[in-house]
């Protein structure tokens, strides 16, 4: 990756990676806020803002801004997380101008049209009710509500009918006006480019935007709560299950070690929950873990679709699984292949302008700083088998363990089965 960065006259971080032999370019404008950031009766309204961005400027219609991106070849979304939203695109080099020229239109002149709003809360409502519709959604919904209750973290990114009913013109303004700011804003470039032409190009397009502090939020505390159980009875033909431990966020040295641990736990095909759960015993077809990392706080999360009538059993599974991550250390072969499996993922990633976009932007805006490929392969290369078993000591706890469930028939003995086994962790 080809870095470099700048910074526009009224505060706008704008880095680029330039490669000349691609034929594609990928831009982003990320804010850094999120579903975190917001107070019980503005829930959902990081990402309720998002989709009004593409629903018109004081320039272009909402056809009028998808047309200028889909009608020369390109594509364009959004996504709105925890602790930051993203607007991107992906056109032909030579498109570059004005693709940005249609998401700085976005970010600075949106117009917030009343009708727009109205009909956007009906569209974001049926996505409320599809989730819902979705046990997999459903299920990691439950287990962030237990991971952290009574606290931003725990709260739907989309929010809830109440806050979302309760939204006005006015609220959107306000929000945008005091979080889309410059000092809470990069915009990071992948691709056939030049530097100096992105910068000035981001100088042009949003050089009045309001110059402002980052946008703060309520942390983590010492004394936070978790959870342990969260049941749902729903009639499906799968169990779905969400197995949460709380650990740190994603500034800790040790992340390196835990995304490894993820990569042997459950991660892939290769992966013992995959070869235990699915190819030795047939319980499950998905089944894997994962990591949510955020600026204080993160889990590692296992979730499995299993077969209903032995969903116990398929807890037991993974709970031993879990255990032995703890009890012995893993092999010189297993943990070479973790390392190869991430280090290559990395590489093959990061071939993409779209991968290399998300790269420079993540790090600018979570880390405040560019983490060059080769420092975090490098990191990974150091850890070490006892690394990953001290880790696995530290955060497979019972008293750190959070369980969703979402199921048919679920009786009060399935339950106390299940409470059970967290107990043996």
């Amino acid at each position: 990756m080809n870095v470099r960065q700048s910074k526009t006259s009224n505060g706008v971080r704008v880095a680029t990676s330039s490669n000349p032999h691609v034929e594609s370019v990928t831009l982003g404008i990320w804010i850094g806020v999120g579903s975190r950031y917001e107070p019980v009766e503005l829930g959902g309204i990081s990402h309720f803002t998002e989709h009004l961005l593409f629903k018109g400027t004081k320039r272009r219609s909402p056809r009028d801004i998808s047309q200028a991106i889909e009608g020369r070849g390109g594509y364009l979304n959004a996504f709105t997380g925890e602790e930051a939203t993203c607007y991107y695109a992906r056109v032909g080099y030579d498109q570059l101008n004005s693709a940005f020229d249609v998401l700085g239109d976005m970010y600075m002149n949106s117009r917030f049209d009343r009708k727009e709003i109205e009909k956007e809360r009906g569209v974001i409502f049926e996505e409320i009710m599809m989730y819902r519709d979705q046990p997999r959604h459903l299920v990691q919904e439950m287990l962030m509500g237990i991971l952290w209750p009574e606290h931003p973290l725990g709260r739907p990114i989309i929010g809830t009918h109440e806050s979302l009913s309760a939204m006005t013109r006015k609220s959107f303004t306000d929000f945008v006006g005091s979080k889309y700011v410059t000092n809470n804003t990069v915009v990071s470039f992948a691709g056939n480019l030049e530097h100096e032409a992105c910068v000035d190009l981001v100088e042009k397009s949003m050089g009045k935007a309001t110059r402002a502090s980052r946008a703060r939020f309520t942390p983590v505390g010492d004394k936070q709560g978790q959870g342990r159980t969260s049941f749902f009875e729903k009639d499906v033909e799968q169990t779905h299950l969400a197995l949460g431990f709380r650990c740190f966020g994603y500034n800790d040295e040790r992340r390196h070690v835990l995304r490894l641990l993820n990569t042997i736990l459950g991660e892939n095909m290769s992966s013992r929950l995959f070869q235990i759960v699915r190819e030795k015993h047939g319980l499950a077809y998905s089944v894997h873990s994962s990591m949510q990392l955020f600026r204080d706080s993160g889990a590692l999360v296992i979730a499995a679709g299993l077969d209903r009538q032995r969903k116990t059993k398929a807890l037991d599974l993974i709970v031993k699984e879990v255990g032995r991550m703890v009890e012995r250390p893993v092999g010189v072969a297993e943990l070479k292949r973790a390392k190869d499996y991430v280090i290559g993922q990395t590489r093959l990633g990061l071939e993409s302008t779209s991968h290399q976009m998300m790269w420079l932007g993540d790090n600018l805006l979570s880390r405040g700083r560019f983490v060059s490929p080769e420092e975090t392969i490098k990191k990974l290369r150091e850890v070490t088998a006892a690394d990953i078993q001290k880790l696995a000591k530290q955060i497979f706890k019972h008293t750190r363990a959070s369980l969703a469930v979402v199921s048919p028939g679920l009786s009060k003995q399935d339950q106390a089965t299940m409470r059970t086994s967290l107990k043996n962790l």
